[in-house]
């Protein structure tokens, strides 16, 4: 395994991050965060996070709780027992049966 595939940062449960979040490297979010999320690689809504955030990045992959306007370049992964608020704008969606999803959605090639 590369280690292009390891965690390089995480914000975890009990953690509370407001403002603009700018990272390099796959970042997994347990805890709560509010603002902008910018990265070209990979970005990991944990089960229990809450992110009330303006996503960009490559690769979206959500287990918990989102609310805002997310572009990813690559695929966005929205899994059991995630809830979802917002738009999505990525070339690939996937949407777990039993996710909770209010939005909308526009299938759009990456950069």
């Amino acid at each position: 395994m590369s280690s292009r595939s390891e965690i390089s940062a995480i914000i975890e449960e009990g953690c509370r991050f407001e403002g603009n979040l700018s990272f390099n490297g796959i970042v997994r979010i347990a805890g709560f965060v509010e603002g902008n999320i910018f990265s070209n690689d990979t970005l990991i809504v944990s089960e229990g996070a809450i992110v009330n955030a303006d996503i960009n990045a490559n690769i979206v992959l959500i287990s918990g709780t989102v609310k805002g306007r997310i572009k990813a370049s690559s695929r966005v992964e929205i899994r059991k027992p995630a809830r979802f608020e917002g738009t999505i704008t990525a070339p690939s969606l996937i949407v777990e049966e039993g996710v909770v999803f209010h939005g909308t959605t526009s299938m759009k090639e990456g950069k």
